[in-house]
């Protein structure tokens, strides 16, 4: 649908080469497109696979809006000499991992997936703590254990042995 919506199909990944033998597979080979523009299908909905959609803006201020406008917010990333710029980009940026000099933001499995908005379900995440929260039925276990020629006798407080 890129092309369809006037994308510049940058790099065609719909024929990949697959290795001998895995013919019969479902392969996606990586994709790029150019001069992706809100209100395309690629842009609208959140690809996922070896998908780029290049999106052009003329200020930094014009790109932070447009990345903020879409309705998605899995990750985004900015590739900067500025320190400035960086601070400014992630403090004002609604997306849940933003990668600064780094292309694909995504956590190691000891982080939490952060994604905003309309790019996550739900109230947990399925990395690090969250995942194992998520995945695990939680108990909580009080026992005391005494010799077996203990006898517990009570106290005029209701606690107390001898």
């Amino acid at each position: 649908s890129g092309v369809d919506d006037g994308a510049q199909l940058l790099l065609d990944g719909r024929s990949p080469a697959v290795p001998s033998g895995c013919e019969g597979g479902y392969f996606v080979g990586p994709t790029i497109f150019g001069k992706v523009k809100p209100g395309m299908q690629i842009y609208d909905q959140e690809i996922f696979g070896p998908v780029l959609c290049c999106v052009e803006a003329d200020s930094f201020d014009e790109a932070i809006k447009l990345v903020n406008a879409n309705p998605y917010g899995n990750g985004t990333a900015i590739f900067t000499r500025s320190g400035g710029a960086a601070r400014k980009f992630v403090d004002q940026i609604e997306a849940g991992q933003v990668g600064v000099n780094v292309p694909i933001p995504v956590p190691l499995p000891m982080f939490s997936f952060t994604g905003n908005k309309r790019s996550i379900l739900g109230d947990l995440n399925f990395y690090g703590k969250a995942g194992v929260h998520f995945y695990t039925q939680w108990k909580t276990v009080t026992s005391a254990w005494r010799d077996d020629d203990y006898v517990e006798k009570l106290s005029t407080a209701g606690v107390g042995a001898s």
